[in-house]
Protein backbone atom coordinates (compact mmCIF):
# COMPACT_ATOMS: atom_id res chain seq x y z
CA UNK A 1 0.00 0.00 0.00
CA UNK A 2 1.40 3.42 -1.17
CA UNK A 3 1.90 5.81 1.64
CA UNK A 4 0.51 9.36 0.88
CA UNK A 5 3.43 10.91 2.47
CA UNK A 6 6.90 9.50 3.41
CA UNK A 7 6.91 11.44 6.52
CA UNK A 8 6.12 9.02 9.40
CA UNK A 9 6.36 11.48 12.09
CA UNK A 10 5.45 10.86 16.30
CA UNK A 11 4.36 13.25 18.61
CA UNK A 12 7.21 13.14 20.50
CA UNK A 13 9.74 14.03 17.93
CA UNK A 14 7.78 17.42 17.79
CA UNK A 15 9.31 18.42 20.65
CA UNK A 16 9.20 22.55 21.18
CA UNK A 17 12.85 24.17 19.87
CA UNK A 18 13.72 26.56 22.99
CA UNK A 19 12.30 30.07 21.99
CA UNK A 20 15.10 31.51 23.99
CA UNK A 21 18.04 29.52 22.27
CA UNK A 22 16.77 30.06 18.76
CA UNK A 23 16.29 33.85 19.61
CA UNK A 24 19.69 34.51 21.34
CA UNK A 25 21.42 32.35 18.35
CA UNK A 26 20.02 34.17 15.76
CA UNK A 27 20.57 37.58 17.78
CA UNK A 28 24.77 36.53 18.05
CA UNK A 29 24.32 35.53 14.31
CA UNK A 30 23.24 39.09 13.18
CA UNK A 31 24.90 40.94 15.11
CA UNK A 32 28.52 39.27 14.40
CA UNK A 33 29.34 40.78 10.84
CA UNK A 34 27.20 44.56 11.03
CA UNK A 35 28.93 45.66 14.23
CA UNK A 36 32.56 46.15 15.16
CA UNK A 37 33.97 46.18 11.65
CA UNK A 38 34.46 48.90 8.85
CA UNK A 39 33.40 48.51 5.42
CA UNK A 40 35.02 46.19 3.34
CA UNK A 41 36.10 46.15 -0.69
CA UNK A 42 34.82 45.76 -3.08
CA UNK A 43 30.94 45.88 -2.95
CA UNK A 44 30.03 46.44 0.41
CA UNK A 45 32.23 50.34 0.94
CA UNK A 46 31.24 51.13 -2.62
CA UNK A 47 27.55 51.16 -1.63
CA UNK A 48 28.61 52.96 1.39
CA UNK A 49 30.35 55.56 -0.93
CA UNK A 50 27.17 56.21 -2.88
CA UNK A 51 24.79 55.82 0.60
CA UNK A 52 27.29 58.89 1.68
CA UNK A 53 26.86 60.95 -1.56
CA UNK A 54 23.27 60.94 -0.55
CA UNK A 55 22.94 61.69 2.68
CA UNK A 56 25.69 64.34 2.32
CA UNK A 57 22.97 65.93 -0.29
CA UNK A 58 25.99 66.04 -3.01
CA UNK A 59 24.11 63.74 -5.67
CA UNK A 60 20.65 63.23 -7.18
CA UNK A 61 18.44 60.31 -5.69
CA UNK A 62 17.48 59.36 -8.95
CA UNK A 63 20.68 59.39 -10.75
CA UNK A 64 23.26 59.16 -8.26
CA UNK A 65 27.18 59.27 -8.74
CA UNK A 66 30.28 58.65 -6.80
CA UNK A 67 33.50 60.03 -8.60
CA UNK A 68 31.64 60.79 -11.22
CA UNK A 69 30.41 57.00 -11.79
CA UNK A 70 27.06 55.81 -11.90
CA UNK A 71 26.44 52.80 -9.63
CA UNK A 72 27.22 49.44 -11.31
CA UNK A 73 23.18 48.33 -10.52
CA UNK A 74 20.17 50.28 -11.25
CA UNK A 75 18.48 49.47 -7.84
CA UNK A 76 18.69 52.01 -5.39
CA UNK A 77 16.66 50.91 -2.88
CA UNK A 78 19.58 50.40 -0.82
CA UNK A 79 21.08 53.24 -1.60
CA UNK A 80 18.19 54.72 -0.30
CA UNK A 81 17.97 53.07 2.90
CA UNK A 82 21.58 53.47 3.87
CA UNK A 83 21.57 57.40 3.38
CA UNK A 84 17.99 57.66 5.00
CA UNK A 85 19.87 55.73 8.19
CA UNK A 86 22.60 58.48 7.82
CA UNK A 87 20.23 60.93 7.83
CA UNK A 88 18.71 60.28 11.16
CA UNK A 89 21.77 58.59 12.97
CA UNK A 90 22.66 60.50 16.12
CA UNK A 91 26.00 62.07 15.93
CA UNK A 92 27.85 59.71 17.88
CA UNK A 93 26.88 56.61 16.33
CA UNK A 94 29.98 56.20 13.23
CA UNK A 95 28.88 56.58 9.74
CA UNK A 96 29.88 52.84 8.57
CA UNK A 97 27.40 51.51 11.61
CA UNK A 98 24.45 53.66 10.76
CA UNK A 99 24.64 52.94 7.60
CA UNK A 100 23.98 49.34 8.41
CA UNK A 101 21.50 49.00 10.77
CA UNK A 102 18.41 49.14 8.07
CA UNK A 103 20.63 45.64 6.59
CA UNK A 104 20.66 44.64 9.60
CA UNK A 105 17.31 44.36 10.60
CA UNK A 106 16.70 43.01 6.50
CA UNK A 107 18.44 40.17 7.82
CA UNK A 108 16.07 39.67 10.66
CA UNK A 109 13.26 40.09 7.99
CA UNK A 110 14.84 37.35 6.40
CA UNK A 111 15.44 34.87 9.01
CA UNK A 112 12.14 35.48 10.53
CA UNK A 113 10.24 35.18 6.78
CA UNK A 114 11.99 32.20 6.04
CA UNK A 115 11.04 30.58 9.68
CA UNK A 116 6.83 31.36 8.66
CA UNK A 117 7.21 30.71 5.35
CA UNK A 118 8.43 27.01 6.23
CA UNK A 119 5.63 26.93 8.79
CA UNK A 120 2.65 27.75 6.50
CA UNK A 121 3.88 25.11 4.10
CA UNK A 122 4.17 22.34 6.42
CA UNK A 123 0.99 23.21 7.98
CA UNK A 124 -0.59 22.49 4.42
CA UNK A 125 -2.42 19.07 4.31
CA UNK A 126 -0.43 17.23 1.94
CA UNK A 127 2.83 17.92 3.98
CA UNK A 128 1.27 16.22 6.99
CA UNK A 129 2.90 12.87 8.19
CA UNK A 130 0.95 9.69 7.92
CA UNK A 131 -1.82 9.18 10.64
CA UNK A 132 -0.80 5.90 13.10
CA UNK A 133 -3.84 3.46 12.94
CA UNK A 134 -4.29 4.04 16.95
CA UNK A 135 -3.23 7.50 17.08
CA UNK A 136 0.11 9.37 18.49
CA UNK A 137 1.06 11.00 15.19
CA UNK A 138 2.60 14.42 15.10
CA UNK A 139 -0.17 17.37 15.41
CA UNK A 140 -0.13 19.23 12.85
CA UNK A 141 0.79 22.92 14.81
CA UNK A 142 3.08 21.14 16.53
CA UNK A 143 4.78 19.54 13.20
CA UNK A 144 4.57 22.77 11.34
CA UNK A 145 6.75 24.49 14.05
CA UNK A 146 9.55 21.71 14.07
CA UNK A 147 9.98 21.93 10.48
CA UNK A 148 9.93 25.37 10.34
CA UNK A 149 12.88 25.54 13.00
CA UNK A 150 14.70 22.74 11.06
CA UNK A 151 14.23 25.42 8.23
CA UNK A 152 15.54 28.46 9.98
CA UNK A 153 18.43 26.32 11.09
CA UNK A 154 19.29 24.86 7.68
CA UNK A 155 19.03 28.30 6.33
CA UNK A 156 22.03 29.95 8.75
CA UNK A 157 23.86 26.59 8.42
CA UNK A 158 24.27 27.35 4.53
CA UNK A 159 28.00 28.40 3.92
CA UNK A 160 27.40 30.89 1.72
CA UNK A 161 25.15 32.78 3.94
CA UNK A 162 27.21 34.49 6.46
CA UNK A 163 29.66 37.03 4.28
CA UNK A 164 26.82 38.32 2.15
CA UNK A 165 24.02 38.52 4.48
CA UNK A 166 26.30 41.16 6.47
CA UNK A 167 27.29 43.39 3.55
CA UNK A 168 25.66 46.24 2.98
CA UNK A 169 24.66 46.48 -0.60
CA UNK A 170 21.53 45.71 -3.43
CA UNK A 171 22.16 41.88 -2.29
CA UNK A 172 20.98 42.01 0.49
CA UNK A 173 17.73 44.02 0.02
CA UNK A 174 16.92 41.40 -3.08
CA UNK A 175 17.69 37.75 -0.39
CA UNK A 176 15.25 40.30 2.06
CA UNK A 177 12.62 40.62 -0.55
CA UNK A 178 12.70 37.50 -2.08
CA UNK A 179 11.84 35.69 1.17
CA UNK A 180 9.30 38.32 2.21
CA UNK A 181 7.26 37.34 -1.70
CA UNK A 182 8.27 33.64 -0.89
CA UNK A 183 6.37 34.29 2.62
CA UNK A 184 3.56 35.71 1.38
CA UNK A 185 3.03 33.01 -1.45
CA UNK A 186 3.57 30.36 1.20
CA UNK A 187 0.94 32.28 3.59
CA UNK A 188 -1.75 33.01 1.22
CA UNK A 189 -4.19 30.01 1.86
CA UNK A 190 -4.10 31.33 5.22
CA UNK A 191 -3.96 34.86 5.51
CA UNK A 192 -4.92 36.80 2.81
CA UNK A 193 -4.57 40.07 3.88
CA UNK A 194 -1.06 39.54 5.15
CA UNK A 195 0.11 37.76 2.00
CA UNK A 196 -1.38 40.35 -0.18
CA UNK A 197 0.39 43.27 1.76
CA UNK A 198 3.66 41.37 2.09
CA UNK A 199 4.01 40.36 -2.22
CA UNK A 200 3.63 44.08 -2.69
CA UNK A 201 6.34 44.63 -0.50
CA UNK A 202 8.20 41.84 -0.98
CA UNK A 203 8.07 42.33 -5.21
CA UNK A 204 8.62 46.09 -5.21
CA UNK A 205 11.28 46.04 -3.29
CA UNK A 206 13.18 43.34 -5.26
CA UNK A 207 12.48 45.38 -8.39
CA UNK A 208 13.54 48.60 -6.51
CA UNK A 209 16.69 46.71 -5.89
CA UNK A 210 17.86 45.63 -9.11
CA UNK A 211 15.63 42.74 -9.93
CA UNK A 212 12.65 43.14 -11.73
CA UNK A 213 12.86 39.95 -14.02
CA UNK A 214 13.24 37.90 -10.78
CA UNK A 215 9.88 39.67 -9.60
CA UNK A 216 7.96 39.46 -12.81
CA UNK A 217 9.24 35.34 -12.50
CA UNK A 218 8.16 34.85 -9.02
CA UNK A 219 4.68 36.80 -8.97
CA UNK A 220 3.93 34.80 -12.18
CA UNK A 221 5.01 31.25 -10.58
CA UNK A 222 3.39 31.85 -7.54
CA UNK A 223 -0.13 33.33 -9.45
CA UNK A 224 0.03 30.01 -11.51
CA UNK A 225 0.72 27.89 -8.63
CA UNK A 226 -2.68 29.36 -7.10
CA UNK A 227 -5.11 28.71 -10.23
CA UNK A 228 -3.72 25.26 -10.84
CA UNK A 229 -4.52 24.72 -6.87
CA UNK A 230 -8.03 25.61 -7.41
CA UNK A 231 -8.65 23.33 -9.68
CA UNK A 232 -7.94 20.65 -7.17
CA UNK A 233 -9.25 21.87 -4.09
CA UNK A 234 -12.67 22.76 -4.28
CA UNK A 235 -13.26 23.01 -0.68
CA UNK A 236 -10.19 26.30 -0.79
CA UNK A 237 -11.09 27.19 -4.84
CA UNK A 238 -12.29 30.46 -4.26
CA UNK A 239 -9.87 31.80 -1.72
CA UNK A 240 -7.31 30.36 -4.09
CA UNK A 241 -8.31 32.18 -7.59
CA UNK A 242 -9.21 35.34 -5.67
CA UNK A 243 -5.46 35.09 -4.60
CA UNK A 244 -4.24 33.71 -8.08
CA UNK A 245 -6.26 36.88 -9.31
CA UNK A 246 -4.55 39.20 -6.87
CA UNK A 247 -0.75 37.63 -7.47
CA UNK A 248 -1.45 38.48 -11.02
CA UNK A 249 -2.56 41.57 -10.86
CA UNK A 250 0.21 42.64 -8.24
CA UNK A 251 2.85 41.07 -10.53
CA UNK A 252 1.52 43.13 -13.45
CA UNK A 253 1.97 46.28 -11.25
CA UNK A 254 5.23 45.77 -10.05
CA UNK A 255 6.31 45.22 -13.52
CA UNK A 256 4.79 48.89 -14.47
CA UNK A 257 6.86 50.29 -11.48
CA UNK A 258 9.83 49.01 -12.88
CA UNK A 259 9.39 49.70 -16.89
CA UNK A 260 8.43 53.89 -15.40
CA UNK A 261 11.33 53.65 -13.52
CA UNK A 262 13.28 51.95 -16.35
CA UNK A 263 14.90 49.14 -14.37
CA UNK A 264 14.70 46.33 -17.36
CA UNK A 265 17.51 45.70 -18.80
CA UNK A 266 19.47 42.82 -20.59
CA UNK A 267 22.05 41.41 -18.25
CA UNK A 268 22.50 37.88 -19.72
CA UNK A 269 25.98 37.00 -19.36
CA UNK A 270 26.41 33.24 -19.02
CA UNK A 271 30.16 31.47 -17.71
CA UNK A 272 31.86 30.13 -20.58
CA UNK A 273 34.55 27.72 -21.31
CA UNK A 274 36.43 26.97 -17.33
CA UNK A 275 34.12 29.04 -15.83
CA UNK A 276 31.05 26.12 -15.50
CA UNK A 277 33.65 24.81 -13.16
CA UNK A 278 34.03 27.33 -11.10
CA UNK A 279 30.36 27.62 -11.12
CA UNK A 280 30.17 23.93 -10.11
CA UNK A 281 32.00 24.52 -7.33
CA UNK A 282 30.61 27.47 -6.38
CA UNK A 283 26.91 25.14 -6.40
CA UNK A 284 28.83 22.95 -3.76
CA UNK A 285 30.27 24.78 -0.90
CA UNK A 286 27.89 28.00 -1.35
CA UNK A 287 24.73 26.02 -0.42
CA UNK A 288 26.16 23.60 1.88
CA UNK A 289 24.86 21.36 3.90
CA UNK A 290 20.91 22.03 2.50
CA UNK A 291 21.89 20.53 -0.82
CA UNK A 292 22.55 17.13 -0.02
CA UNK A 293 18.97 17.49 2.10
CA UNK A 294 17.60 19.05 -0.98
CA UNK A 295 18.16 15.63 -2.99
CA UNK A 296 17.22 13.73 -0.50
CA UNK A 297 13.73 15.56 -0.06
CA UNK A 298 13.58 15.49 -3.91
CA UNK A 299 13.88 11.38 -3.20
CA UNK A 300 12.12 10.71 -0.66
CA UNK A 301 9.19 12.56 -2.21
CA UNK A 302 9.57 11.57 -5.67
CA UNK A 303 6.31 9.73 -5.92
CA UNK A 304 4.35 13.01 -4.21
CA UNK A 305 6.47 15.09 -6.94
CA UNK A 306 5.33 12.33 -10.13
CA UNK A 307 1.51 12.46 -8.55
CA UNK A 308 -0.89 14.64 -10.79
CA UNK A 309 -1.98 16.27 -7.00
CA UNK A 310 -0.23 19.60 -6.38
CA UNK A 311 2.20 19.41 -3.66
CA UNK A 312 2.61 23.13 -2.53
CA UNK A 313 5.21 22.86 0.26
CA UNK A 314 7.26 21.11 -2.49
CA UNK A 315 6.74 22.90 -5.59
CA UNK A 316 6.93 26.47 -4.29
CA UNK A 317 10.20 26.43 -3.15
CA UNK A 318 11.54 24.54 -5.54
CA UNK A 319 10.13 26.76 -8.24
CA UNK A 320 11.86 30.05 -5.89
CA UNK A 321 15.06 27.75 -5.97
CA UNK A 322 15.05 26.92 -9.41
CA UNK A 323 14.65 30.31 -10.58
CA UNK A 324 17.47 31.61 -8.71
CA UNK A 325 19.65 28.92 -9.93
CA UNK A 326 19.17 29.70 -13.22
CA UNK A 327 19.50 33.29 -12.71
CA UNK A 328 23.40 32.10 -11.11
CA UNK A 329 23.61 30.30 -14.47
CA UNK A 330 22.97 33.28 -16.68
CA UNK A 331 24.35 36.42 -14.54
CA UNK A 332 27.11 37.77 -12.64
CA UNK A 333 28.28 37.53 -10.01
CA UNK A 334 26.78 34.27 -9.86
CA UNK A 335 27.21 34.20 -5.68
CA UNK A 336 25.42 37.07 -5.44
CA UNK A 337 22.44 35.74 -8.05
CA UNK A 338 22.46 31.96 -5.59
CA UNK A 339 21.92 33.71 -2.28
CA UNK A 340 18.37 33.93 -3.16
CA UNK A 341 18.21 30.06 -3.74
CA UNK A 342 19.04 29.71 0.17
CA UNK A 343 15.75 30.18 2.06
CA UNK A 344 13.99 28.21 -0.82
CA UNK A 345 16.94 25.42 -0.62
CA UNK A 346 16.65 25.58 3.55
CA UNK A 347 12.80 24.88 3.05
CA UNK A 348 13.10 22.14 1.03
CA UNK A 349 15.72 20.60 3.07
CA UNK A 350 13.72 21.09 6.38
CA UNK A 351 10.88 18.47 4.72
CA UNK A 352 14.07 16.13 4.75
CA UNK A 353 14.30 15.79 8.33
CA UNK A 354 11.24 13.57 8.74
CA UNK A 355 12.23 10.91 6.64
CA UNK A 356 16.00 10.88 7.67
CA UNK A 357 17.28 7.46 8.90
CA UNK A 358 19.09 7.67 12.08
CA UNK A 359 22.44 6.14 9.88
CA UNK A 360 22.25 9.29 7.86
CA UNK A 361 21.50 11.78 10.69
CA UNK A 362 24.85 10.09 12.38
CA UNK A 363 26.50 10.51 9.04
CA UNK A 364 25.82 14.65 8.98
CA UNK A 365 26.48 14.73 13.10
CA UNK A 366 29.95 13.43 12.63
CA UNK A 367 30.88 15.46 9.43
CA UNK A 368 29.52 18.54 11.02
CA UNK A 369 31.36 18.10 14.26
CA UNK A 370 34.45 17.01 12.81
CA UNK A 371 34.83 19.91 10.17
CA UNK A 372 33.71 22.71 12.55
CA UNK A 373 35.46 21.66 15.59
CA UNK A 374 38.81 21.86 13.16
CA UNK A 375 38.16 25.09 11.98
CA UNK A 376 37.35 26.45 15.00
CA UNK A 377 40.71 24.94 16.44
CA UNK A 378 42.25 26.60 13.74
CA UNK A 379 41.26 29.72 13.93
CA UNK A 380 42.27 29.41 17.51
CA UNK A 381 45.42 28.48 16.90
CA UNK A 382 46.10 31.74 14.52
CA UNK A 383 45.16 33.96 17.28
CA UNK A 384 47.47 32.48 19.51
CA UNK A 385 50.22 32.98 16.95
CA UNK A 386 49.39 36.61 16.06
CA UNK A 387 50.11 37.45 19.74
CA UNK A 388 52.49 35.59 20.74
CA UNK A 389 54.23 34.66 17.71
CA UNK A 390 54.03 30.66 18.74
CA UNK A 391 53.30 28.48 17.18
CA UNK A 392 56.24 30.00 14.84
CA UNK A 393 54.62 29.04 11.06
CA UNK A 394 51.20 30.36 11.71
CA UNK A 395 52.44 33.68 12.40
CA UNK A 396 54.85 33.81 9.82
CA UNK A 397 52.18 33.46 7.68
CA UNK A 398 50.34 35.71 8.79
CA UNK A 399 53.12 38.44 8.74
CA UNK A 400 53.49 37.56 4.80
CA UNK A 401 49.72 37.58 4.00
CA UNK A 402 49.42 40.79 5.61
CA UNK A 403 52.73 42.65 6.55
CA UNK A 404 52.36 45.54 8.50
CA UNK A 405 49.49 44.01 10.83
CA UNK A 406 49.93 44.65 14.52
CA UNK A 407 47.67 42.64 16.53
CA UNK A 408 45.52 44.55 19.10
CA UNK A 409 44.09 42.90 22.06
CA UNK A 410 40.39 42.89 23.11
CA UNK A 411 39.24 41.57 25.92
CA UNK A 412 35.55 41.91 24.87
CA UNK A 413 36.35 40.00 21.66
CA UNK A 414 38.14 37.42 23.20
CA UNK A 415 34.97 36.82 26.00
CA UNK A 416 32.89 36.45 23.25
CA UNK A 417 34.56 34.13 21.14
CA UNK A 418 35.35 32.04 24.66
CA UNK A 419 31.70 32.25 25.16
CA UNK A 420 30.71 30.73 21.50
CA UNK A 421 33.40 27.76 21.47
CA UNK A 422 32.06 27.13 25.18
CA UNK A 423 28.51 27.23 23.96
CA UNK A 424 29.82 24.76 20.95
CA UNK A 425 31.13 21.98 23.71
CA UNK A 426 27.65 22.13 25.51
CA UNK A 427 25.63 22.04 22.31
CA UNK A 428 27.78 19.13 21.25
CA UNK A 429 27.69 17.12 24.70
CA UNK A 430 23.52 18.52 24.88
CA UNK A 431 22.92 16.80 20.96
CA UNK A 432 24.76 13.43 21.52
CA UNK A 433 23.21 13.05 25.22
CA UNK A 434 19.36 14.25 25.04
CA UNK A 435 16.99 15.05 22.41
CA UNK A 436 17.23 11.90 20.27
CA UNK A 437 14.24 12.17 18.61
CA UNK A 438 13.72 15.64 18.24
CA UNK A 439 12.73 16.46 14.45
CA UNK A 440 15.36 19.16 13.91
CA UNK A 441 18.31 17.40 15.34
CA UNK A 442 20.17 16.66 12.59
CA UNK A 443 20.30 20.42 11.70
CA UNK A 444 21.78 22.01 15.16
CA UNK A 445 24.99 20.82 14.97
CA UNK A 446 25.27 22.32 10.71
CA UNK A 447 24.04 25.53 12.04
CA UNK A 448 25.15 25.80 15.45
CA UNK A 449 28.84 24.90 13.72
CA UNK A 450 28.51 27.59 11.09
CA UNK A 451 26.95 30.17 13.59
CA UNK A 452 30.46 29.28 15.26
CA UNK A 453 32.67 29.80 13.06
CA UNK A 454 31.39 32.99 11.84
CA UNK A 455 31.63 34.25 15.71
CA UNK A 456 35.28 32.93 15.94
CA UNK A 457 36.06 34.99 12.96
CA UNK A 458 34.13 38.32 13.57
CA UNK A 459 35.69 38.17 16.85
CA UNK A 460 39.30 36.55 16.98
CA UNK A 461 39.96 37.80 13.41
CA UNK A 462 38.25 40.73 13.23
CA UNK A 463 41.59 43.17 13.58
CA UNK A 464 43.29 40.99 10.74
CA UNK A 465 40.46 40.76 8.57
CA UNK A 466 39.72 44.71 8.73
CA UNK A 467 43.22 44.80 7.85
CA UNK A 468 43.60 42.83 4.78
CA UNK A 469 39.66 43.45 3.80
CA UNK A 470 40.07 46.89 3.94
CA UNK A 471 41.39 50.17 1.72
CA UNK A 472 42.06 51.91 5.31
CA UNK A 473 45.82 51.17 5.94
CA UNK A 474 46.51 52.02 2.37
CA UNK A 475 44.27 55.08 2.15
CA UNK A 476 46.31 56.48 5.60
CA UNK A 477 50.11 56.10 3.69
CA UNK A 478 49.00 57.77 0.90
CA UNK A 479 47.22 60.91 2.74
CA UNK A 480 50.22 60.55 5.27
CA UNK A 481 52.28 61.55 1.85
CA UNK A 482 50.63 64.40 1.16
CA UNK A 483 52.44 66.84 2.79
CA UNK A 484 50.33 70.08 4.47
CA UNK A 485 46.94 70.35 5.16
CA UNK A 486 44.15 68.01 3.51
CA UNK A 487 43.23 69.37 -0.04
CA UNK A 488 40.39 70.43 -1.26
CA UNK A 489 40.07 68.38 -4.04
CA UNK A 490 42.08 65.18 -6.05
CA UNK A 491 41.92 63.74 -8.87
CA UNK A 492 41.79 60.37 -9.79
CA UNK A 493 42.39 57.79 -12.57
CA UNK A 494 41.57 54.27 -13.27
CA UNK A 495 39.86 54.03 -9.80
CA UNK A 496 36.77 51.60 -9.36
CA UNK A 497 33.84 53.12 -7.30
CA UNK A 498 35.05 51.33 -4.07
CA UNK A 499 38.29 52.78 -4.15
CA UNK A 500 36.83 56.13 -5.02
CA UNK A 501 34.79 55.59 -1.93
CA UNK A 502 37.27 54.76 0.39
CA UNK A 503 39.84 57.65 -0.29
CA UNK A 504 36.87 59.64 0.42
CA UNK A 505 35.60 57.83 3.54
CA UNK A 506 39.20 56.88 5.43
CA UNK A 507 40.95 59.84 3.84
CA UNK A 508 38.37 63.16 4.15
CA UNK A 509 39.13 63.93 0.15
CA UNK A 510 36.90 64.78 -2.16
CA UNK A 511 37.85 63.09 -5.71
CA UNK A 512 36.90 63.82 -9.08
CA UNK A 513 37.89 62.44 -12.39
CA UNK A 514 41.27 63.48 -14.07
CA UNK A 515 41.60 66.20 -16.43
CA UNK A 516 44.09 66.93 -19.35
CA UNK A 517 44.98 69.93 -17.25
CA UNK A 518 45.40 69.40 -13.58
CA UNK A 519 42.23 70.92 -11.85
CA UNK A 520 43.70 69.96 -8.58
CA UNK A 521 47.45 69.90 -6.33
CA UNK A 522 47.36 66.03 -5.75
CA UNK A 523 46.42 63.05 -8.77
CA UNK A 524 46.00 59.72 -7.72
CA UNK A 525 46.72 56.96 -10.01
CA UNK A 526 45.46 52.97 -9.49
CA UNK A 527 48.55 51.34 -11.44
CA UNK A 528 47.29 48.29 -12.19
CA UNK A 529 43.43 49.35 -13.11
CA UNK A 530 43.00 48.11 -17.11
CA UNK A 531 41.90 51.12 -19.70
CA UNK A 532 43.38 54.00 -20.70
CA UNK A 533 47.00 55.05 -19.50
CA UNK A 534 47.79 57.87 -17.58
CA UNK A 535 48.67 59.28 -20.87
CA UNK A 536 45.27 59.51 -21.59
CA UNK A 537 43.42 60.64 -18.71
CA UNK A 538 45.90 63.47 -18.27
CA UNK A 539 49.11 65.38 -19.03
CA UNK A 540 51.61 63.58 -17.51
CA UNK A 541 54.50 66.29 -17.83
CA UNK A 542 52.05 68.32 -15.87
CA UNK A 543 52.77 65.71 -12.64
CA UNK A 544 55.64 65.02 -10.52
CA UNK A 545 55.58 61.08 -8.61
CA UNK A 546 55.39 61.99 -4.98
CA UNK A 547 54.50 58.41 -3.52
CA UNK A 548 54.10 54.40 -4.64
CA UNK A 549 51.72 52.92 -1.80
CA UNK A 550 50.27 49.04 -2.67
CA UNK A 551 47.55 47.94 -0.58
CA UNK A 552 49.30 45.73 2.61
CA UNK A 553 47.16 42.82 1.64
CA UNK A 554 47.23 42.53 -1.99
CA UNK A 555 50.11 44.49 -3.82
CA UNK A 556 48.49 44.23 -7.06
CA UNK A 557 46.36 47.29 -5.45
CA UNK A 558 48.94 49.95 -5.79
CA UNK A 559 48.09 53.62 -6.21
CA UNK A 560 50.57 56.10 -7.06
CA UNK A 561 50.66 60.14 -6.00
CA UNK A 562 51.14 62.59 -7.83
CA UNK A 563 52.07 66.11 -7.23
CA UNK A 564 50.99 69.03 -9.89
CA UNK A 565 54.17 70.85 -11.24
CA UNK A 566 53.88 74.30 -9.76
CA UNK A 567 53.77 75.63 -13.85
CA UNK A 568 50.29 73.47 -13.94
CA UNK A 569 48.70 74.02 -10.87
CA UNK A 570 48.81 77.62 -11.76
CA UNK A 571 46.18 77.26 -14.56
CA UNK A 572 42.66 78.21 -14.33
CA UNK A 573 40.90 75.26 -13.67
CA UNK A 574 39.14 73.91 -17.27
CA UNK A 575 41.65 75.77 -19.13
Amino acid sequence: MNRPTPAIVAQSAVRRLPRWALVLFCTAYVLAGFVGRGPWKNADISAFGYMLELAQGRTDWLQPVLGGLPPETEGLLAYWLGAWALRIAPSWVSSDLAARVPFGLLLVLTLAATWYAVYSLARSPRAQPVAFAFGGEAQPRDYARAIADGGLLALIACLGLAQLSHEGTAYLTQLAFTTLAFFALAVAPYRMRLATASLVTGLAGLSLSGAPTLALLFGTGGALLAAAESRQDLESAPILRRWAMLAAAVTLAVAALAAGLHLWHWRIDPPTGGEWRSVGRLLLWFTWPAWPLVLWTLWRWRRQLASRELHRHLLLPAGFAAVAVLATLTTTPADRALLLALPALATLAAFALPTLGRSVAALVDWFTLLFFTGAAVIVWIIYIAMHTGWPRQPAANVAKLAPGFVAEFSPWLLAIALAATLAWGLLVRWRVGRQQHALWKSVVLPAGGAGLAWLLLMTLWLPLLDYARSYAPQVQRVVAAMDGPTPSCVEFTGFSRAQVAAFQYHGGLRLQPARREPACSWLLVDVGAPGPALEAQADPAAWTLVATVARPADRKDTVQLYRARPAASARPAGR
